[in-house]
């Protein structure tokens, strides 16, 4: 804990890292002052107790999980409601699964800094689609889903004037949460996107403080059990949940890779032995993300369509039906996500073999590629199970410790992942700026490494 106030106090000294420092604070305020601002003609009030009774509920839903990632914008329709979820999504879609299947992005990609900025274009203009979209199935909810099911007035005037209002209020403020991204990513410290959401995602935790609190008040026996015991209990589990994720983030495969000897000038250098890193959680949170879109959708269709709204108690967060759609997806998602990126590690096989660098008992060539292929189809299992198993365990949390969705989301899921894996990459931009100015670092022994270090 001193090395780390010490680190700190050490990265404040610096004027250019202190610029960052204060310049990334201040993007976060202004998106925490967006949260607040309601959007025209809702009865936000309503909405709120409407959200809150699901919060409350063992199940809560996937629209629960979706408001945590907005910080709580979405249970009061602000107009940061989308969150920052549209950009991230945009950005997967157009600069890694398009650009790997369209030749014509692909060229763009391979074109360096000119091409990244058309290709970032284009997710631009993918966001502001999907924010269209996205805003649009939104007031269609509170104009019609949410009050056929709870029997509240959420919009005050329906019709189109409200609808088109929500849509461009909506994706304004997606706009903005884009540029407030982009603007710490360029002059701040960290990756904005992913300091947004967990932004987002920290701001929960005072209310999942106040629901455990409640819980163990002097109502709190009656209402649903929880002991002293049981807390002491939860605070354990969490520990040890951080610290799994943490291990399996950093976690590593490294190939051995030997270099032959080499004639420079007429001296002979001697082979050089090194290593190729397989990283554990190739995907990292991505496939966790794409399977709760996807449920998501059909949950939004329901909710328009009065026939099959039945639908949504299959779907309840400890429901069967849920978990197992849930766990199937992720497990495709983490294959389909590292068979995206497999190719860096198949064409080093190639450029292994230009360099003279083979590795040990395999031959140079298609049998260093099929060597590698299946390590990385191995490594690839052993974190398709561990997402399985972190997504799925704040629903087993629910169901077992009949705690709230909102205290249970912090023992696994994605919101732990973000924040564990933002943590670690956020310490490694501020651990490099220290040790590039002779300070020391956050660890006394090696450095912090990121969720993408090699």
């Amino acid at each position: 804990m001193f090395r780390l106030l010490s680190a700190l106090a050490n990265a404040w000294k610096i004027p250019e890292l202190r610029r960052r420092l204060i310049f990334t604070l201040g993007m976060l305020a202004i998106y925490e002052v967006g949260i607040f601002i309601p959007v025209p003609g809702i009865n936000g009030s309503e909405l709120g107790r409407i959200f809150e009774e699901l919060a409350q509920t063992t199940g809560g839903g996937l629209l629960n999980l979706l408001d945590m990632f907005t910080g709580g914008a979405l249970s009061h329709a602000t107009v940061f409601a989308l969150g920052i979820m549209p950009y991230i999504s945009a950005t997967i879609i157009v600069e890694t699964l398009l650009a790997t299947a369209i030749p014509a992005l692909e060229r763009l990609r391979k074109e360096g800094m000119s091409g990244y900025r058309k290709l970032h274009q284009y997710s631009r203009y993918a966001t502001v689609v999907l924010a269209v979209i996205n805003s649009t199935m939104y007031a269609l909810l509170l104009e019609k889903a949410i009050p056929a099911q709870f029997h509240a007035q959420i919009v005050l005037f329906p019709g189109w004037g409200f609808r088109i209002l929500t849509v461009l209020t909506m994706t304004a403020g997606m706009s903005m949460i884009m540029w407030l991204s982009e603007q710490i990513t360029e002059r701040g410290i960290g990756n904005g996107m992913s300091l947004l959401m967990t932004a987002s995602i920290v701001g929960r935790i005072p209310l999942a403080i106040r629901d455990t609190a409640v819980r163990l008040g002097p109502g709190g026996f009656e209402a649903n059990p929880m002991t002293p015991l049981i807390a002491l209990f939860m605070i354990a589990l969490f520990v040890g949940v951080v610290l799994l994720v943490i291990f399996v983030e950093q976690g590593q495969r490294r190939v051995p890779v030997q270099y032959a000897r080499r004639v420079v000038g007429g001296k002979v250098l001697a082979g050089q032995s090194t290593y190729l890193p397989l990283k554990v959680n190739t995907g990292g949170v991505l496939p966790i993300i794409f399977a709760v879109s996807l449920l998501y959708f059909p949950m939004q269709i329901a909710g328009l369509v009065p026939q099959l709204r039945g639908i949504a108690d299959w779907f309840s967060r400890t429901s069967l039906v849920f978990n197992i759609c849930y766990a199937v997806l992720i497990l495709f998602f983490t294959y389909f996500s590292t068979a995206i990126t497999a190719h860096q590690f198949l064409d080093a096989a190639e450029q292994m073999k230009k360099v003279g660098a083979f590795i040990p008992g395999i031959r140079p060539g298609q049998a260093t590629v099929e060597y590698l292929d299946g390590l990385l189809t191995r490594v690839t299992f052993v974190a398709a199970i561990y997402l399985v198993s972190i997504a799925i365990l704040p629903d087993l949390v629910m169901a077992w410790m009949k705690i709230p969705s909102r205290v249970a989301s912090f023992f696994g899921g994605t919101s732990l992942l973000i924040v564990v894996g933002v943590t670690l990459d956020t310490m490694k931009q501020i651990e490099s700026h220290l040790l590039m100015r002779h300070y020391e670092g956050f660890m006394k022994h090696g450095r912090v490494k990121g969720r993408r270090t090699a």
